[in-house]
């Protein structure tokens, strides 16, 4: 019997220092993307994309990917607010092995705890009412980023 391929997570000091990356939110239905710009200084939503089947989701992320020439690709983990590996880590998880294994730039995990009300949260405050908030997705998409970027700018100040 085939071992599973698998991939190791590339260092964070691996991540080019500039051009863009693109942030997953990825769910069971919606996938929430996000980029940088080169700088990797400032981060926007983009666009959600409706999952169908693996196959189109990965077409549609390589395209992303070709579109906006980034240079890595982060994937939210969706852990339980204790920490603990939820149903959906794995799912997650799982994803980022596939998309490791699919294209041609590292692909790095980032906690994703609490992004989806911190999306949420500035929707709100931008005025948007609660129907416009009910996809956040690329907003949560965001969040992971940025949350990304501090983490990594945290480590190289170490």
């Amino acid at each position: 019997m085939q071992d599973k391929e698998t991939v190791k997570e590339p260092e964070i000091s691996e991540l080019p220092a500039s051009g863009r990356l693109i942030a997953l939110d990825p769910g069971t239905k919606r996938i929430g993307v996000a980029a940088c710009d080169e700088s990797q200084t400032v981060c926007r939503p983009l666009l959600t994309i409706q999952r169908t089947n693996w196959k189109k989701d990965l077409e549609n992320i390589k395209e992303l990917l070709a579109e906006y020439d980034a240079v890595a690709l982060i994937v939210g983990l969706p852990y339980n607010f204790d920490g603990s590996d939820s149903e959906m880590t794995t799912f997650a998880g799982d994803m980022a092995g596939k998309l490791a294994l699919s294209i041609g730039i590292p692909v790095f995990l980032q906690d994703e705890r609490a992004t989806t009300f911190e999306a949420r949260g500035r929707l709100w405050k931008r005025g948007k009412t609660v129907k416009e908030t009910r996809h956040v997705d690329a907003e949560a998409a965001a969040v992971i980023l940025e949350d990304f970027l501090d983490r990594r700018s945290i480590l190289r100040n170490k």
